[in-house]
């Protein structure tokens, strides 16, 4: 059994190489971001493996790729 409380992938990446967010439209603004889980890229680049903290019930789910910046 693996310990889902590590960041360590197969791929030995350590941090993802995506963020999901759940992003929800409101009419007339800008969508609503939250930040629901991250994504590593297969080693042989052809797929994901996915983290979700939660799993939003409406909106979208979108993955955008992880930057220095802190959120």
């Amino acid at each position: 059994m693996s310990n889902t409380n590590t960041k360590e992938t197969a791929t030995g990446s350590k941090s993802p190489s995506h963020i999901a967010y759940q992003v929800r439209d409101r009419e007339g603004q800008k969508g609503f971001w939250t930040r629901i889980g991250s994504a590593w890229a297969h080693s042989d680049g052809n797929g994901f493996n996915i983290q979700l903290e939660c799993v939003p019930l409406d909106g979208r789910i979108t993955l955008r790729v992880a930057n220095e910046k802190k959120e």
